[in-house]
């Protein structure tokens, strides 16, 4: 069997799930894998074909950049993409919220099979805001359309959803809790970042940001570049973590038994999915970057204790028989 594993680049989630997911089926097949989107930081360890894609992009205060997610996306090229994609050799696509191949197996009627977080989301029994958020919420709906899917969620709400796919070198960490705090809000630019963390005065922030060229310390705030093995080196060993209401990171947090702060992005209807999701699990946040729910965090030194299974072989056969 002939299999392409597609998924995208928006985000380090979907290319954590490859890293994991691409190895055990090449035991079972042949797979190459296509990536498209142009802003993660994280890399696929592996070849790929790559391509533009489609991206969201956020503005510096923790909402989306439509401007830029207009500016930045050509549909044109997009569409050029979707028919000149070669699907032909491929037994089975898999597409993790992928939207060049999820479009160019439609039109081709080729088989192919969803398997993303973003389809358990759209789950029936999945917590949904009670805001509409329309044009995240049709961005969730049509972006990357398949007809079967397998999905991922904190929540197990049917046999078609599994638990987050967790990374063997986020499973290996030996833990520690260091009086300081992590932080990772890739969609808030540093000075909003230091306004709200600086008050906090008896808490020691370390922050990883794309808008950091260089370490800088700055009173309670230490600034870092997006590096992999640093961050994941202070993870180990942070107290708590303070993070968007995205998927696989929340998700490493709470396996490492971590305290754990969710910050939705605004008019994301995915995140703001995620983040009652976490609620109902007991986890804390809230919808703006709130100083005082901060502080009521930070006094409760709460941790949310949930076991996630590792169903990655039985997902692995459950795709390979659909």
């Amino acid at each position: 069997m002939k299999i392409l594993y597609a998924t995208q680049a928006t985000g380090n989630g979907h290319i954590v799930r490859a890293n994991v997911l691409v190895p055990k089926l090449k035991q079972k097949a042949e797979v190459d894998v296509f990536i498209s989107g142009q802003n993660a930081q994280l890399k696929f360890n592996g070849n790929s074909i790559t391509n533009k894609g489609l991206s969201l992009f956020y503005s510096e205060n923790g909402g989306l950049n439509y401007h830029k997610i207009l500016r930045k996306n050509s549909m044109l090229q997009f569409l050029n993409s979707v028919q000149k994609v070669s699907l032909d050799k491929y037994d089975l696509i898999i597409n993790d919220f992928e939207p060049v191949t999820a479009y160019a197996a439609k039109l081709r009627k080729k088989k192919i099979v969803g398997l993303s977080h973003q389809s358990a989301v759209l789950h029936p029994a999945a917590p949904k805001p009670n805001k509409k958020y329309p044009f995240s919420k049709l961005i969730l709906q049509k972006y990357a359309p398949v007809q079967t899917s397998l999905g991922f969620h904190f929540t197990k709400y049917d046999e078609n959803t599994f638990h987050p796919v967790l990374r063997d070198s986020i499973k290996k960490l030996n833990c520690a809790n260091e009086d300081y705090f992590l932080v990772y809000l890739p969609s808030y630019r540093n000075k909003e970042i230091y306004k709200v963390l600086s008050q906090l005065k008896q808490v020691d922030w370390v922050i990883f940001s794309p808008f950091s060229k260089i370490s800088k310390k700055q009173g309670n705030c230490t600034f870092l570049p997006i590096d992999e093995q640093l961050f994941t080196s202070y993870l180990a060993t942070t107290k708590g973590v303070l993070c968007g209401a995205g998927f696989e990171f929340p998700a490493e947090v709470l396996h490492l038994k971590k305290m754990l702060y969710v910050i939705p992005i605004k008019g994301q209807f995915e995140q703001h999915c995620n983040y009652l999701a976490l609620k109902e699990l007991g986890v804390m946040g809230s919808e703006d970057f709130n100083l005082l729910k901060l502080q009521k965090w930070i006094t409760a030194n709460h941790i949310v204790s949930i076991d996630f299974t590792d169903d990655t072989d039985v997902l692995i056969n459950r795709i390979l028989t659909i």
